[in-house]
């Protein structure tokens, strides 16, 4: 099995990236090491030293190809998160700290139809249970993607596939009131000619609130839902989604009612910008560190 190593990453961090709530299907192992699926490729990274000090990363089960045309992309190599640290802490002592704690964070560029079907089920759940349901989807309905030290590994169930099933063929995964969801959205992405147009329409939204009211039109969106999927699956940084932990954190540390999310929201537009999404991941790892 090929192995890629890249060197010398920089504000990288594994357990930061794949314990933020960005994404479920990522297995922390006993090493430290994580494996997990994305774009249909199994792999296992892991961060190390070379013999010059220096921090890499390597992938199990990835050649240089995949890691140019799936990976860096996906663990958002290109963008200097130094920079942009630099930038949401100058003068905000709160960010800095929870920046101090999520320092390796970074945000994945995720299918958009994984993001949608995940975070459909995310509303109302935690992540345990999340990833517990996702993978009973996904081995249930799913094509087999490949296997990594003993494990099957499989896909998300397709639109089409998703869109043919009942709320009793979905019963196994116990995903509850979200399995109709499922069903309706795949459907509704079909009705409108499948993902590549939903992913065209969504591409020419100016703003993450276009985005999100675009994405509002499928069936248990709501806006939580909606701007994570912004996030996640658009990449569109400048999205701040806001669930009970974000409320709690601009309560507590912001001293904004936890009841008023335009405020919230305002006040994420003013002070963090263009770099929303990275800062509400910060905020939202941070308060989870402090109140689990």
């Amino acid at each position: 099995m090929a192995k890629y190593i890249y060197k010398g990453i920089k504000d990288f961090d594994l357990d930061h990236i794949f314990d933020c709530g960005q994404c479920f299907r990522w297995t922390r192992q006993d090493n430290g090491s994580y494996t997990g699926i994305a774009f249909g490729r199994v792999v296992n990274m892991q961060v190390s030293s070379s013999e010059d000090g220096i921090h890499q990363l390597e992938i199990d089960g990835c050649c240089e190809e995949d890691f140019n045309n799936i990976w860096y992309d996906y663990l958002d190599m290109a963008r200097d998160y130094g920079a942009v640290k630099d930038i949401l802490a100058e003068g905000d002592p709160v960010m800095a700290k929870a920046i101090e704690t999520g320092t390796g964070i970074r945000i994945l560029r995720q299918d958009l139809w994984e993001t949608i079907v995940s975070f459909i089920i995310s509303q109302n759940n935690n992540i345990p249970r999340i990833k517990g349901c996702i993978e009973n989807l996904c081995r249930l309905f799913g094509e087999k993607a490949g296997e990594y030290d003993g494990a099957e590994y499989y896909n998300i169930p397709s639109p089409e596939v998703m869109a043919s099933l009942t709320a009793d063929d979905l019963a196994p995964v116990r995903l509850g009131y979200r399995a109709p969801y499922l069903i309706e959205t795949a459907r509704q992405v079909l009705a409108k000619g499948g993902m590549e147009t939903v992913s065209a329409e969504l591409g020419a939204a100016a703003t993450p609130d276009e985005a999100c009211e675009y994405l509002r039109q499928f069936q248990g969106v709501g806006p939580k839902v909606a701007s994570c999927i912004a996030l996640f699956g658009l990449a569109r940084l400048d999205a701040f989604p806001i669930d009970v932990w974000v409320r709690r954190v601009m309560n507590r540390l912001y001293e904004i009612d936890e009841k008023d999310v335009k405020a919230m929201s305002a006040y994420a537009r003013e002070n963090f910008g263009e770099n929303g999404g990275i800062a509400q991941q910060y905020l939202f790892y941070y308060i989870r560190g402090l109140d689990e």
